[in-house]
């Protein structure tokens, strides 16, 4: 029982480790919001601007740009519309961003516990050994309480770096999404002034 809950320790040290490499991949800021979409947003200032952005925003499979391109294709639509749309699609980035940080917190809850399982088990078993023989050797009932408190230990190191990562993460992706509601929002509210003059 006690290998058990070793392996799957181990199995979930492994996930987390996975998806944090992942995530960290996943979330650079040049990934989400490239330079090359903020310098043509920012150039951006009329109608006649905007096949260039679009142009952008096609070479690149960042979410700004998948946004930009939304709001562009759609300029024909009343402002309310697209502004709607937008919210949408912006929805459904935020999710995609946020793909994989749920395991992350699943595993901040269950690494400690599956130590607690560990230690649980392992002090059945040391304290199973004891009753028949008695407590003639106090060095290997230390030994066997050392060896349990190993899959706190265990337990521990997998959650505490798992927390910390999820933090970052789900820091981070608020980041973003306020960036990019941000450079989206100036980007409508120019071209829809533009064409009303």
């Amino acid at each position: 029982m006690e290998a058990v809950v070793y392996i799957l320790l181990i199995l979930t040290s492994v996930v987390g480790l996975t998806f944090i490499v992942e995530r960290g991949f996943a979330l650079r800021w040049q990934a989400v919001i490239p330079k090359e979409i903020e310098a043509a947003v920012e150039s951006c200032q009329s109608p006649a601007d905007v096949p260039v952005l679009q142009r952008v925003c096609r070479q690149t499979s960042a979410p700004l740009g998948r946004l930009l391109l939304q709001a562009s294709e759609h300029l024909d639509w009343p402002q309310q519309e697209n502004v709607d749309a937008l919210q949408t699609k912006a929805r459904h980035e935020i999710v995609r961003l946020e793909r994989g940080l749920v395991v992350l917190e699943i595993i901040v809850g269950i690494a400690p516990l599956l130590g607690l399982v560990g230690t649980i088990v392992g002090m059945m078993a040391v304290f199973a050994d004891v009753g028949p023989a008695g407590m003639t050797d106090a060095a290997k009932l230390a030994q066997g309480i050392a060896l349990i408190l190993r899959a706190t230990l265990l337990g521990l190191l997998i959650a505490i770096p798992s927390l910390i990562f999820w933090s970052y993460f789900t820091k981070k992706v608020e980041m973003f999404a306020v960036e990019m509601e941000t450079m989206c929002d100036e980007f409508v509210r120019r071209q829809y002034r533009e064409a009303k003059k």
